[in-house]
């Protein structure tokens, strides 16, 4: 006879356990987000791969989307963001400002 326990436990398991947080990467690199604008979808938790393509670190940055993370040169981070609401979410690379614009766009 066969192990319930697997299917149990998926059944006892919650919808938000199940279910993973949609997935986004941007780059660094020459000191400027690419893409520059990503669209995102509204009501739902982000997770935000940025890969710091330089060698140098940048500081991402966003007041709106209240979030702050130093990625080293060379390496990635991740960033949990949402769930947002529809609109624009600008955010800069502090050590870096006049180049290191981007925007997320929750739609």
């Amino acid at each position: 006879m066969k192990s319930v326990l697997p299917a149990l436990l998926l059944l006892l398991a919650s919808p938000a356990a199940l279910a993973a947080d949609a997935e986004f990467a941007i780059n660094i690199k020459d000191h400027r987000f690419e893409p520059a604008e990503l669209r995102v979808p509204s009501g739902q938790k982000l997770k935000l791969i940025v890969n710091n393509q330089d060698a140098t670190p940048e500081e991402f940055e966003s007041h709106k989307l209240n979030r702050e993370k130093v990625i080293p040169g060379k390496s990635k981070a991740v960033i949990f963001i949402g769930p947002l609401a529809p609109g624009q979410y600008p955010f800069v690379g502090e050590f870096n400002e006049k180049t290191a614009r981007g925007t997320l766009i929750a739609e």
